[in-house]
């Protein structure tokens, strides 16, 4: 449907047009093709905010080379739990993706490519950690294939830009998985919104903002949406969920639900490195991740990417953090401090408190100097030219800050669900792993919030598009290889 035909009422409002409400429209759609969606987006086009290709790392997180997943327990052994789960994640997404494919939904060449995955390490006590590191992961099914090398020429096999230049006596270690993605969340999105797009019952309207949301007294929501030129409208909902990024909190605290009370985020702006120089980038292909400094965020590991966008091969790097009280790229500097209620001002400052570590490390990556952050690539890259690279910002990110009783409040890293008692409003908050998850996040929103269409109706057509549904391949060995070996074929990618 075009943007003209508006609907005034609708069984599913999603708001936001990134990859999080796109997927699960698809979703929708395929289970109950007679449903009446509409998507409402402030910005004048899909996929300009967090789901943007310049605005995250295009990593197919499957926890392959990110070592905040993999944390070193009191004994000094490596605790992979966390990592497994997100691996089997990603696994529904290729299997979701596979299905639209072969259906003719969408074109893996737009939007995957197969790049490796390696961790890479400077010192002798992180070169101990990422050896027992692999050897915890690579003895598990999921992690069949990985290598481990602290030869310097091996892994100028694997990474040449990484060893040239440098000192032959530093020790370092790398691991390497050749079965990882270079995914671009914003040509996914587009590719999926273009599907809906040819489906009777699927509206999406650009320029519009949600400005108010209220319960009906008969049951669903009434959403005021105002747009600059066609003034205010009203439309009434049986669902509504806000996967607008960092726009969901503000939206999730006008709903008035109890369950968002306490709720409140910290944003953290980023700014990459990228390099477009041919005879440069020709020479990597991998996607290079390092360990965090202590008391950084997750989202800030710095990392080397290899880039596929838009049919040309770049290479990131980065993110240096920052601080804005935006909670958009493109929101306001006003997001922050508009947020704060009675209910999340305990929880917020119990955080500021709790996490001077991170707090410093914030403002030192704000007043850091351009030639510090060129020393950071050269970490990694020895014989970088800084006239090969160019600064880009990054999309904003907004880390979850909740109650906790032992604390008073929490900082969170990853993903939270929020939904009221009826599970007819829904908001996903949080970043990291976030659009690599995007499937499983969905599939659990609609186990906790569609369950009677669920168990009732849905699940053989949810079996056919995630064949592993009701299955765990983590304990599976012989689903996973079969799994894994289809995907691949399918999008594209390579195999241990």
């Amino acid at each position: 449907m075009s943007e003209s035909n508006a609907v005034t009422d609708a069984d599913v409002v999603l708001v936001g047009a990134g990859i999080m409400s796109t997927t699960l429209a698809v979703f929708l759609k395929e289970l109950q093709p007679h449903l009446k969606l509409e998507i409402i987006e402030r910005l004048p086009g899909e996929a300009q905010e967090s789901s943007g290709a310049w605005n995250n790392a295009g990593t197919g997180h499957a926890a392959n080379c990110e070592l905040n997943y993999t944390p070193q327990r009191a004994d000094g052994s490596i605790d992979i739990a966390k990592a497994l789960e997100v691996n089997v994640e990603f696994d529904m997404s290729r299997q979701f993706w596979s299905y639209l494919v072969k259906k003719g939904a969408i074109s893996p060449d737009n939007f995957i490519h197969p790049v490796p995955h390696m961790s890479f390490v400077i010192g002798t006590d992180r070169q101990a950690f990422l050896k027992k590191r692999h050897a915890a992961m690579s003895a598990h099914h999921c992690y069949r294939g990985m290598e481990y090398s602290e030869d310097h020429k091996k892994i100028a096999e694997w990474a040449p830009l990484l060893m040239e230049g440098r000192d032959p006596n530093q020790p370092v270690a790398a691991t390497r998985i050749v079965s990882g993605a270079d995914v671009n969340y914003g040509a996914l999105t587009s590719d999926l919104l273009t599907y809906l797009k040819r489906l009777d019952g699927f509206a999406v309207h650009f320029s519009q903002n949600v400005t108010g949301l209220k319960r009906r007294p008969g049951g669903g929501w009434r959403l005021k949406v105002r747009s600059g030129l066609l003034g205010s409208r009203t439309i009434n909902a049986k669902y509504v969920f806000l996967g607008a990024g960092g726009g969901a909190l503000p939206l999730l605290q006008k709903s008035g639900i109890p369950e968002a009370k306490g709720f409140a985020g910290f944003p953290v702006s980023g700014i990459w490195l990228r390099c477009g120089k041919h005879e440069v980038v020709e020479r990597h292909s991998a996607k290079v991740y390092g360990m965090a400094a202590q008391g950084s965020p997750p989202m800030s590991v710095p990392h080397l990417d290899t880039r596929i966008i838009d049919g040309k091969r770049w290479l990131l790097f980065g993110p240096y953090a920052g601080f804005s009280t935006k909670f958009l790229k493109h929101g306001s500097l006003f997001d922050l401090p508009m947020s704060v209620r009675p209910d999340n001002l305990l929880p917020l400052l119990a955080v500021g408190r709790d996490n001077f570590p991170l707090e410093e490390y914030l403002v030192g990556q704000v007043l850091q100097s351009n030639n510090h952050r060129f020393k950071a690539l050269r970490d990694f890259y020895p014989t970088m030219n800084k006239s090969d690279w160019e600064f880009d910002v990054a999309g904003q990110r907004v880390q979850i800050i909740r109650k906790d009783q032992a604390h008073t409040g929490k900082l969170e890293f990853g993903t939270e669900i929020v939904h009221s008692a009826d599970s007819s409003i829904v908001a996903l908050l949080g970043a990291s792993p976030g659009a690599s998850t995007a499937v499983w996040i969905m599939v659990h929103m609609l186990e906790n919030c569609f369950h009677e269409q669920l168990v009732g109706h849905w699940v053989p057509k949810l079996k056919e598009m995630i064949p592993s549904y009701g299955h765990d391949l983590k304990t599976d060995a012989a689903l996973t290889e079969r799994v894994r070996q289809e995907t691949a074929e399918v999008l594209g990618l390579h195999t241990v």
